[in-house]
């Protein structure tokens, strides 16, 4: 569990949520409950590893369950945070609990109350408030919790008290806040992204004939852990051979064979935040012909697509560039038939490239964020952050040389949109057939 942390900073806390006022206000004013992540129970008595809420956390810093965050907008603003109260008993057998009044001190906040006080005083916090901002339709037992505060301010009409007359959708006014990234958190990601670079060197160095695919998981986790990252941001995938054609592979249980791609998606998490990389690299160290040949065709695609990425640039031109890239190396391979332009118009590159070439990134490894805006695809901008990772999956069919079987590719980075352009964040992760091969050769022959 938590313990004390001398060096946490609350003033990155302390400006999202008075830029939260500012909206708030900007709105109509009222009152923004939030709740964190409920702890799960994985079987039995064992719960999972507690992972808080990542709209919670963005607004307080705060990590432990059974939490509540009270803002309350207006002339007078007022920051509350309800924690669990500080219990020595059970901090023997769980860990650390800070308690409402370090709660309070550590974490910038006007009043702190125990979790238990929250049911008695949130229907006087309601009360004539024209607007509840909170997050109904994600968790039964919150809505519950909500509604039931709403509706014990109904039950006082008579003493002249009225309920706030409508509810905004506050996660979606975080959305709007967490697309572009503050200091700390570039920070935190570009950190994240190190130590992801890291261990996909590591796993690079550990691959070989022979092994399976949970020891080279085995390897990334062990970097993850050893620099300080207490986990995954998502399941790792670990996909060699056919098994880098499924998109999203996590069995990685497979011995590693001779002349096979191994494809490395997996990052991690620290600090709250995501990094997502992906490599792909021959398990003997070499890379084949027709594997260099797809392999350059994607790293050229990602190219296209990172050239692509700056302010200002629409959200699906990224995609478009490495597409249209993509789509003509597969014409110039036999992979495809027909021209540019009809390929493109009918679809036909989607048999081997079928997904997005890429996503926002943050909190969230698909980060928070709407794609589109009034219809229209969101213009990007200074601080947001996004994944820039096209692909090339080849399954065995009567049409498609044998040589090109079963390998699958997608290069992955993570970008920071910056005033010129985007900065990869992951570029440390080796990704030239040159880099890789000389890396993997060192590793063989010292």
């Amino acid at each position: 569990m938590n313990t004390p942390n001398a060096t946490f900073d609350p003033a990155p806390f302390r400006a999202r949520r008075a830029r939260l006022f500012e909206r708030m206000q900007a709105a109509g004013g009222g009152v923004a409950i939030l709740a964190t992540a409920p702890e799960r129970v994985r079987n039995r008595d064992t719960h999972y590893p507690y992972r808080h809420d990542s709209y919670f956390y963005y607004l307080t810093g705060f990590r432990e369950p059974e939490a509540v965050v009270v803002l309350v907008a207006g002339a007078a603003p007022k920051q509350i945070l309800f924690c669990r109260e500080k219990n020595e008993e059970r901090e023997i057998w769980d860990g650390y609990r800070h308690g409402p009044e370090a709660a309070r001190e550590i974490f910038g906040f006007d009043e702190a109350w125990t979790i238990g006080d929250l049911e008695k005083r949130l229907p006087d916090t309601l009360a004539d408030q024209p607007l509840l901002w909170t997050g109904l339709g994600y968790d039964n037992d919150w809505d519950v919790r909500v509604l039931g505060a709403l509706n014990a301010v109904r039950d006082k009409a008579r003493s002249g008290l009225t309920p706030p007359h409508s509810v905004r959708d506050l996660r979606a006014e975080l959305d709007e806040m967490r697309l572009v990234k503050d200091a700390s958190e570039l920070a935190t990601m570009r950190r994240a992204a190190q130590i992801s670079a890291a261990a996909h060197c590591r796993a690079m160095r550990a691959t070989a004939p022979g092994r399976f695919e949970y020891e080279i998981e085995a390897e990334l986790l062990h970097a993850f852990r050893q620099a300080g990252s207490p986990y995954p941001a998502y399941p790792s995938i670990v996909a060699s051979g056919a098994n880098a054609c499924v998109l999203h592979y996590v069995g990685n249980e497979s011995r590693m064979q001779d002349g096979e791609l191994l494809l490395i998606d997996a990052g991690c998490e620290l600090d709250g935040y995501a990094s997502d990389i992906t490599r792909s690299f021959p398990v003997n160290g070499r890379f084949s012909g027709p594997q260099r040949a797809l392999y350059e065709l994607v790293l050229a695609a990602q190219a296209a697509a990172q050239g692509a990425t700056r302010p200002g640039a629409p959200w699906n031109e990224p995609h478009d560039a490495a597409v249209a890239v993509l789509a003509q190396g597969l014409l110039d391979l036999g992979l495809l038939r027909g021209s540019l332009d009809g390929v493109l118009e009918n679809g036909d590159y989607r048999r081997f490239y079928m997904h997005r070439t890429g996503h926002w990134l943050g909190m969230d490894v698909h980060d928070a964020g709407e794609y589109k805006v009034g219809g229209e695809w969101r213009p990007l901008a200074e601080g947001m952050v996004l994944t820039i990772e096209p692909g090339c999956y080849v399954r065995p069919a009567d049409d498609v040389p044998e040589a090109f079987w079963n390998i699958g590719i997608r290069i992955e980075d993570d970008a920071v949109v910056t005033a010129g352009g985007c900065e990869l964040i992951t570029a440390d992760a080796p990704k030239t057939v040159a880099d890789i091969e000389a890396l993997m050769r060192h590793a063989r022959h010292g």
